[in-house]
């Protein structure tokens, strides 16, 4: 029996009927599958593939980790933009997406084109990793089913557990270099890394909520710094980003990574820390802000020097 194809989406047009420009076109596409958290979400995985591996991973299982997570994050983001359609026509940060502008005609497209590529990206995974099968697609089943659906509407600790999305990819990674079930998944390195990006989750979305506090509330989404105070919230912002830098600074007991890497995270942890400071001291929306990019930064920098430091150790042993 043949794998299902995820169903194309319909030429994106706008709501009115007029055509968009190839550009705008491809503009839809990036903002509809959120390419950028999908490429950061590739990197966590590739950062857990190369640990896991103690160096440079094959090729095959580097690729179809590359297709399969890339499906499945793309598509889950997708389902999410159906799913958020009208709560993000409230927001200003989310109002000017595809969905909510009417750049697709019809939007239950989306909806299918999304469960289409998480199904997809699993039945590939699926007969050469049957463990990377299960983590490409429980990432996605926890970012739209626990969190999109369940706990984001209802409760202001939310994001906490919904951060255990990103850390699927961690173990996707894990998975796709273990030779038997589970043998990647259950390397120190592996679970350290998703532990940082669990913890580190809300620090990176509480920043974003707190500098959006106004459209949060007005789109009625109780996360925490809706819930409490702005310098509460910042309180919050500043323990996770500690508990962050004590995790990165743990993965050092890896035998792969050594003084350049524990130089960078112990550098990059304190002024992540000190930014969440300033936040407490002053928790305006500049602030929280410059706390959300550094957080971005800081994640794509600690994923950056393991990775780098990993596959140097492993040349010039």
């Amino acid at each position: 029996m043949s794998a299902p194809v995820a169903p194309p989406l319909t030429e994106p047009v706008l709501a009115s009927g007029s055509k968009l420009r190839v550009t705008e076109k491809i503009g839809v596409l990036v903002t509809l599958f959120k390419l950028r958290v999908v490429v950061l979400l590739l990197f966590a995985a590739f950062g857990g593939l190369i640990l896991a591996s103690g160096g440079m991973p094959g090729f095959w299982p580097a690729l179809l980790l590359l297709i399969t997570g890339g499906m499945s994050a793309a598509g889950a983001s997708a389902i999410n933009q159906y799913l958020e359609r009208e709560r993000d026509g409230l927001m200003e940060r989310t109002g000017r997406r595809p969905l909510p502008l009417g750049q697709i005609a019809q939007p239950h497209r989306a909806l299918v084109a999304g469960l289409g590529l998480v199904v997809l990206a699993t039945l590939i995974a699926l007969p050469f990793n049957p463990t990377l099968a299960l983590f490409v697609s429980l990432g996605a089943a926890i970012y739209v089913g626990v969190y999109t659906l369940w706990l984001k509407p209802r409760t202001l600790t939310n994001i906490v557990i919904g951060g255990t999305a990103g850390s699927c990819a961690v173990l996707s990674g894990g998975a796709a270099a273990g030779h038997a079930p589970w043998q990647g998944v259950a390397d120190p390195g592996v679970l350290l890394l998703a532990l940082l990006v669990f913890v580190w989750t809300p620090t990176h979305f509480w920043s974003l909520a707190l500098a959006y506090r106004g459209d949060y509330r007005r789109a009625g989404v109780p996360m925490l710094p809706v819930q409490t105070t702005p310098r509460q919230a910042a309180w919050w912002i500043l323990l996770h980003t500690a508990l962050t830098g004590l995790i990165a600074l743990a993965l050092v007991s890896r035998p792969t990574l050594g003084p350049v890497y524990l130089v960078t995270a112990g550098a990059a942890s304190v002024w992540l820390w000190l930014r969440s400071l300033q936040l407490v001291h002053r928790p305006d929306r500049k602030r929280a802000l410059a706390v959300f990019v550094a957080s971005n930064a800081y994640l794509g920098l600690i994923l950056l020097v393991a990775s780098l430091e990993t596959l140097a150790r492993f040349y010039l042993r």
